[in-house]
């Protein structure tokens, strides 16, 4: 049957389809078959030293691919494999020369040198990057100036490295000149000293020029990617904390680091606004302690042995008006730290204490905030938690048993609140001194095994249940503990020790000290890290030549507190000792605090013994 006009058209399209499908299967195999062989060829132009030959190559390779648009990049994916490979095989020889130049002081051959220099673009890059970070390494000091002279002299001159490795050569002696200064920068970088980091390479800027300026230049954009969320976090912190000085400190420096950054120009206004002008002061520095409050006033003077809360204890209203009383009269908190240099492990030095003009430094201590089982169900707090808002608080349980979290029934807390509200009671967001023991508890916790039945005795003489917690449940306070002293620390508070077993220092043998001692930093010291102070409980302390307290000193113990109704202080043999002025109904009494307060205002009328007229 004679085919139609259709049906033959359909069939000489398909003829052209299928004539033209084999084309390019051939075009194709004959590509694949010529790209397969430019490696082969390749390595044998090399290996026949035909240095020219292989470049060409190199070049045609990647000349094909820069030809092509870039949406088609596809289509030239073997061609770069080649590429790729090429410059592999070039690299591993030239790595293998420069490892020899380096450390077996090798003069390249002239095929060495043929190879390296007529290679053109392959070896000249691979060449100059390597003399760049050799010139790197000399400036950090992992390459001496001979080593470097030998490298440059033997490859310097090459055709296709001249011109980078001549000027380089040049800056060697300044390099040189440098290297003290940016090692400096480095190891603060490391040792993410940001700060200083950051202005010994402005330091370097200034002061210098080409390659020792560039890499100073790379380095700083690199610190200040890294230093910036950290540090403005760190800054956050310490505008939330009230510690405006070292913010401003801190924040001025950012300004000079950063200039046109706005976020730090804001903070730095916020820091500033509430700091003073500040002065040295030379005068007495005042240390007053209290013990834990009195929460509850009707349970606690109602109770028996209200006579002991009578004269050792002051209530919550008491101590804030005391805290306002000081206030009034200007007194700011300080740190015990900031009137001591003791960088030293052997020697403390007399620091400048700098606080603002017609102010009166103050340190309060916070003592033996174990809640011992004797003050259960007496008015006082039974243990510190963190509230709903984030803030340390006291837990007690008042005369109708209902229990109490408040920040208000305790000295923490209460200074918190009042340091919130008047924050030019504390220079530099200082608050005081947590002293703790290890007897019973840490903070109303058990925390350790060995507490556990000195706390059941306590609580049996107390006519309380016993408690036995599993270590399970141990394990949980300490995490509960950790968590309070890291808020605690955040917020101002530094720690110390008052002695294991609350012991009367004094009177007890260096052997009891040692065992005393050996218990604190073994149970409590895990919880609030490294401590330099101890408060000698009831102010029984031991002078400073005593072989006791060279003991106590040769363990990081060297700020001192005993106990004295009057401001002093003095500097001994690597420590520092300050007498505290007790703050209790016994002392309100009976010691003239006029200095601090008026008595008559401060005195509880809840109180069952009053006060004398």
């Amino acid at each position: 049957m004679p085919l139609t006009y259709g049906r033959r058209t359909i069939i000489y399209v398909c003829l052209i389809i299928l004539i033209l499908y084999t084309i390019s299967i051939g075009v194709i195999h004959n590509e694949n078959t010529r790209l397969s062989d430019v490696i082969p060829q390749f390595r044998e132009a090399l290996d026949a030293r035909d240095y020219s030959a292989a470049l060409q190559m190199y070049r045609d390779i990647h000349a094909r691919i820069v030809e092509v648009p870039p949406e088609k990049s596809y289509s030239v994916e073997k061609e770069k494999q080649i590429l790729s490979d090429m410059e592999g095989i070039v690299d591993e020889r030239v790595r293998l020369i420069e490892h020899r130049i380096r450390n077996n002081r090798y003069m390249p051959v002239m095929d060495d040198r043929a190879f390296l220099e007529q290679m053109k673009e392959m070896t000249g890059a691979s060449l100059s990057t390597w003399l760049s970070e050799l010139a790197e390494e000399f400036l950090l000091g992992t390459i001496e100036k001979p080593t470097l002279h030998f490298i440059f002299e033997q490859i310097g001159d090459y055709s296709n490295v001249e011109s980078f490795a001549t000027p380089l050569q040049r800056e060697i002696d300044n390099i040189e000149i440098s290297r003290g200064d940016i090692q400096t920068a480095e190891n603060l970088f490391m040792d993410e000293e940001y700060i200083s980091a950051a202005i010994k390479y402005i330091s370097v800027l200034e002061s210098t020029d080409g390659f020792v300026h560039a890499y100073a230049d790379r380095r700083l954009s690199d610190l200040k990617e890294v230093m910036y969320t950290p540090i403005m976090e760190e800054c956050d912190t310490l505008l939330d904390n009230y510690r405006y000085y070292s913010a401003e400190a801190i924040l001025s420096d950012m300004a000079t680091i950063f200039p046109e950054d706005q976020r730090i120009q804001a903070k730095l206004l916020e820091a500033t606004t509430n700091t003073d002008l500040v002065t040295q002061y030379t005068g007495q520095i005042e240390v007053i302690c209290v013990k834990p409050l009195i929460a509850d006033k009707e349970l606690a003077f109602s109770v028996s042995g209200s006579s002991t809360t009578e004269s050792f204890y002051l209530t919550t209203d008491e101590f804030r008006k005391i805290l306002q009383s000081l206030y009034e009269r200007d007194y700011i908190l300080i740190d015990a730290h900031s009137i001591v240099d003791m960088s030293n492990d052997t020697f403390l030095l007399d620091k400048n204490l700098m606080i603002p003009a017609d102010k009166k430094p103050l340190v309060i201590i916070v003592e033996n905030v174990n809640y011992t089982a004797y003050l259960n169900e007496k008015g006082f707090c039974t243990r510190l938690v963190i509230n709903d808002q984030g803030q340390v608080s006291g837990e007690y349980r008042n005369a109708a048993g209902q229990k109490v979290v408040s920040r208000s029934a305790e000295a923490i807390g209460i200074v918190d609140a009042f340091v919130e509200s008047n924050p030019d009671f504390s220079f530099d967001g200082t608050k005081g001194v947590i002293s703790l023991t290890g007897y019973e508890t840490v903070f109303g916790y058990i925390t350790d095994a060995d507490q556990i039945d000195d706390r059941n005795s306590a609580l049996t003489a107390m006519g309380l249940p016993q408690e036995n917690p599993s270590e399970e449940e141990i394990e949980q306070n300490r995490e509960k503990v950790t968590e309070l002293i890291q808020k605690l620390k955040d917020t101002g508070w530094v720690f110390a020790s008052s002695t294991y077993g609350f012991i009367n220092a004094n009177d007890s043998s260096l052997q009891v000290i040692q065992a005393d001692t050996e218990k604190w930093l073994n149970q409590v010291a895990p919880l609030t890290g490294e401590v330099d102070m101890l408060v000698y409980p009831n102010g029984n302390f031991i002078k400073g030549s005593d072989m006791r307290c060279v003991y106590l000193k040769n363990l990081g113990f060297r700020i001192f507190f005993g106990v004295g109704s009057t401001a002093y202080r003095t500097f001994g043999d690597n420590y520092l000792y300050f007498d505290r002025a007790m703050m209790n109904g016994d002392t309100l009494r009976n010691v003239n605090y006029s200095r601090f307060f008026d008595v008559r205002e401060i005195y509880d009328e809840s109180r069952n013994k009053k006060l004398n007229a």
